[in-house]
């Protein structure tokens, strides 16, 4: 127990964690600091091609094994149930209505790229070592959960009577493919995986040393965005809803332990892929839902994954899962 809590202590201090808690202080407090669109965009889309990069230059170096094919069958799996469980759970202990229900189930089968990034970096500072392909992982789960989550809302749809006829836009298989963020995740991945460590070592100077400092500056505008929904979002949501963002990632990671288990991966891959089961979207899923799910409402979902779940994660989930897959690895 000591040493979870040192753990713990050293994570709540970390310079990463910090920039997102002054963030958040500062939307709370009202303050007028904020980052320009254009420039947590760019934030945004460096993050993606340095992680993708670096691990397609990681898969490059290990090569292509089965583990890493079960690995991102595995992924998928989850992706698709985790929505499904969360839907069915938000059924019975919050009062959302079933479309806002499907679409914050939604969010807790993707994945939260920043929270893999996050639980990376706390990984290293803890010399714990895991298999860079993980972003391959992360690449595979992002798509499933939107597809569980339209076909949740579609059922829910059928299952209530409707006062219009009108007709709503699903989005294309093609479309959620093309999402931007999957794209250069996807692209970083490829082209880090055919230039291999000599690519990665010419890319150094550009993916590796800024990163830390980039990744800072994008929780600080994480830290606002989050304060700000807060601020609008909680009388909307409820606790019983507010809580869910709190218990439905530990129930996806005690999930996810059970395939840490099952394919016998080291600590720190175990730890990555609980992440990933316990993070939720805040960019691909909400793009998704704007247009599949026009009525449901942004302020609940992407408050939720955001304000409520993410903090959570980055506070004290993220070391919590290095410790669980610790404890079977």
């Amino acid at each position: 127990m000591d040493v979870i809590v040192n753990i713990l202590a050293a994570n709540l201090l970390s310079p990463i964690v910090l920039f997102f808690v002054l963030g958040l202080a500062a939307a709370l407090a009202r303050s007028d600091l904020n980052i320009p669109e254009p420039f947590a965009k760019a934030l945004s889309l460096y993050l993606m091609l340095a992680i993708g990069f670096k691990g397609g230059a990681e898969v490059a170096r290990a090569g292509l094994d089965s583990t890493l094919l079960l690995l991102i069958l595995a992924g998928i799996v989850l992706s698709f149930v985790l929505p499904a469980i969360a839907f069915a759970i938000l059924r019975v202990a919050s009062p959302l209505p079933r479309i806002d229900a499907a679409a914050v189930a939604a969010h807790y089968g993707s994945i939260s790229i920043v929270t893999f990034i996050a639980a990376s970096e706390f990984l290293r500072s803890q010399a714990i070592d895991f298999d860079g392909y993980l972003v391959a992982v992360a690449a595979a789960m992002e798509a499933p959960a939107i597809l569980t989550g339209i076909w949740l809302a579609q059922r829910s749809r059928r299952g209530e009577a409707r006062d219009d006829h009108r007709e709503r836009r699903m989005p294309s298989m093609r479309e959620i493919l093309l999402n931007g963020s999957i794209v250069l995740l996807v692209g970083a991945f490829l082209i880090g995986w055919i230039t291999g460590e000599k690519g990665l070592a010419t890319m150094a100077p550009f993916v590796v040393d800024p990163f830390k400092g980039v990744l800072a500056l994008f929780l600080l505008d994480m830290g606002l965005i989050a304060g700000r929904g807060l601020r609008s979002s909680l009388r909307l949501m409820g606790l019983r809803t507010i809580l869910f963002g709190i218990y439905m990632p530990l129930i996806s990671a005690v999930i996810a332990l059970g395939v840490v288990v099952l394919l016998d991966l080291s600590t720190g891959s175990g730890a990555l892929l609980i992440t990933l089961a316990a993070s939720a979207s805040y960019i691909a899923v909400p793009a998704a839902m704007r247009i599949a799910l026009p009525e449901a409402k942004p302020a609940i979902y992407a408050t939720m994954s955001l304000g409520i779940t993410f903090p959570f994660n980055l506070a004290i989930g993220i070391p919590l899962y290095a410790a669980m897959a610790g404890a079977v690895t």
